[in-house]
């Protein structure tokens, strides 16, 4: 192998121009990274910036010569713009058919009716929001009342919210384990169903405990990279919401975070202490969850300024034989109308010491590549029926 360690590390949303069928989702026009620049100023990034992210964008950041990494843009084969469809397809997974979601309408009262048999609560809400606006509006009535607060979002899942006092978070996995099965029917399938903790006395200072956050997601719908890996006795260590979105398959050892920057100190510490080779995959969730969703460009500008400053720590303790790959799993365009993720590109941003004539490189089909780059390195194959060509460049 020519690399021991690999460092897959999603800047969740950080897209960077729309999909050629961006129309189809409404979409036209977008582009993360760009809007971000535009709106909120340039981007302090310099280790970005060596990088080579100036490639993806015409403003903002120099263009440079980067000859110790690959740079390219990424498209989606897959029909979808969310979290799972994006991971998945990394790993070789094509989805034809785009996770359902219930953001205009909420759930059907069918399904809520059913959940409050079975769990023997009521619920109150079952709408789109965003998870701190809810609490503001429904947590004390929550707790009057000890009804769980349900929720969706722009992406296909199913929320359940409660307060660790009125309901023991150890409950209300046990709920949402029975709204899993529930959800598992076609008429209310979600790609994920997530259990939503929260502390506080009053809607003035209640806070979501992200360390308890639990994701019961459904089990990919075919053989990943992952899984090829793990088969061969190869570490697969994921970072964050990456063993969630996985349902734990294929995944060796699995590390939850509080937030990107914990995210980061885990990756840090794995990469300064860990010595097994193989794939470690890192999801970093705020750039979506608290700046792409809440449309707020300039603390998403802010996020990407301090995970630069992480990222060059990181860089500094690689070894010469460590490839770290740099990507995203779908756009947030935080300009765009409404809160939903947007059908953009992503970028992808290869370093290792071992690189010597780096630059950019060609549009690629899918995000599969980086599974089937990973594959390669580690001398396996990817079957048949997973998508995915090898980045010959890197090797």
């Amino acid at each position: 192998m020519k690399y021991k360690r690999i460092f897959v590390i999603v800047m969740d949303s950080l897209g960077v121009g729309e999909m050629t069928d961006a129309a189809v989702f409404h979409d036209q026009g977008s582009n993360t990274l760009k809007h971000i620049i535009e709106k909120a100023g340039p981007i302090n990034a310099p280790t970005l910036e060596k990088l080579g992210i100036g490639d993806f964008v015409d403003i903002g950041f120099k263009k440079v010569n980067h000859p110790n990494s690959f740079t390219c843009v990424l498209k989606e084969t897959s029909k979808g713009k969310d979290t799972m469809t994006g991971h998945w397809e990394m790993m070789g997974i094509n989805t034809t058919k785009p996770f359902q979601t219930f953001t205009d309408t909420g759930f059907p009262q069918s399904l809520v009716d059913e959940l409050s048999k079975k769990t023997g609560y009521k619920f109150i809400g079952n709408y789109a929001s965003s998870g701190t606006k809810i609490l503001e509006v429904l947590g004390e009535q929550h707790m009057r009342d000890k009804s769980l607060i349900l929720y969706t979002s722009s992406d296909s899942v199913l929320q359940i919210a409660a307060h660790e006092e009125i309901v023991p978070v150890k409950e209300l996995y046990r709920i949402c384990e029975i709204a899993r099965e529930i959800c598992m029917k076609p008429d209310y399938f979600v790609g994920r169903i997530i259990a939503r903790p929260f502390v506080g006395k009053d809607k003035h200072n209640f806070k979501r405990v992200t360390a308890d956050r639990h994701d019961i997601a459904v089990s990919p719908s075919g053989i990943t990279a992952l899984d090829i890996l793990k088969e061969n006795k190869i570490l697969t260590l994921g970072v964050g919401k990456i063993g969630d979105i996985f349902n734990q398959q294929g995944i060796t050892k699995s590390i939850k975070s509080k937030n990107n920057e914990d995210g980061m100190n885990i990756t840090i510490n794995e990469l300064k202490i860990n010595p097994c080779n193989g794939l470690y995959f890192v999801n970093l969730v705020e750039f979506d969850s608290e700046y792409g969703h809440r449309r707020n460009a300039p603390g998403y500008k802010k996020c990407i300024e301090d995970f630069d400053k992480q990222l060059n720590i990181f860089v500094n303790n690689m070894k010469d034989d460590d490839l770290l790959i740099l990507t995203a799993d779908h756009g947030n365009d935080p300009t765009m109308p409404g809160s939903d993720h947007t059908r953009e590109t992503v970028p992808f941003i290869a370093f290792s010491p071992l690189i010597n004539d780096g630059r950019n490189l060609m549009t690629r089909e899918s995000f599969a590549d980086i599974g089937a780059s990973v594959l390669y390195n580690f001398k396996l194959n990817k079957k048949p029926t997973m998508l995915g060509n090898y980045i010959k460049e890197l090797f």
